[in-house]
């Protein structure tokens, strides 16, 4: 019931902001993925890992990074995707569309993957509007293997965990500001046995390096 009511709510605030508000987008100057730094401190990506126009086309983003980054010492790795959105609404007709930022907790099962253990936690976000954001943590399995998983949304400044306030903050800024881009930014690394607390103190302390960087792309 709850998110049927944010989904009416949704679609009746962007009826209206179509119609009366902020008929003009506004997508805010932005530096390209392709420039995102492949070393951070001991940290190395190879290359910023293309994605097939098909994918590419389905997730709807306007412009992605996918990077493995391995620590010098070959010890460990962690994914990091973000994925930018210009817009979120189709240009016509007005409504949610196909630009959308897709839900991770939607796509892993679709992708053979297991969520079994899903939370919201508060993460250290600084340089961001939104100082003490949250994230999705989630664990993730597909026959032994297993993976520690942070997301978010990122848009104008803000760390969003929810689907929900992703949508509702889409009508807001729309109304607000002519603004309806954001962003994905994914954290994915392996989970051995019993190393969890480990494996995510890394995670977060990784994550740190990365979020200052994110606004030269992902504007506030």
């Amino acid at each position: 019931m709850s998110k049927l009511i944010v989904a009416i709510g949704f679609l009746t605030l962007n009826f209206y902001v179509y119609n009366f508000m902020a008929r003009q987008a506004v997508v805010p100057s932005r530096d390209r993925l392709a420039m995102f730094p492949l070393e951070l401190e001991d940290w190395r990506c190879a290359r910023n890992e293309p994605l097939e126009p098909a994918v590419l086309k389905n997730l709807g983003a306007t412009d992605t990074l996918v990077c493995n980054y391995v620590r010098a010492d070959h010890s460990a790795a962690i994914g990091l995707y973000i994925g930018f959105h210009a817009t979120q609404v189709r240009e016509e007709g007005g409504g949610s569309g196909e630009n959308a930022i897709h839900p991770p907790a939607h796509c892993f099962p679709g992708s053979g993957w297991d969520i079994i253990d899903s939370r919201t936690v508060r993460i250290d976000v600084p340089g961001l509007t939104d100082p003490d954001g949250m994230a999705k943590r989630l664990v993730i399995a597909k026959g032994d293997a297993r993976q520690l998983v942070y997301y978010w949304y990122q848009m104008g400044g803000r760390v969003v965990s929810e689907d929900w306030q992703k949508i509702l903050f889409v009508g807001y800024d729309r109304a607000r500001r002519g603004r309806t881009d954001g962003a994905l930014v994914r954290f994915t690394t392996p989970l051995g046995r019993n190393d969890d607390a480990v494996v995510d103190a890394r995670l977060r302390e990784f994550a740190r390096r990365v979020v200052p960087l994110l606004p030269q792309f992902v504007p506030n």
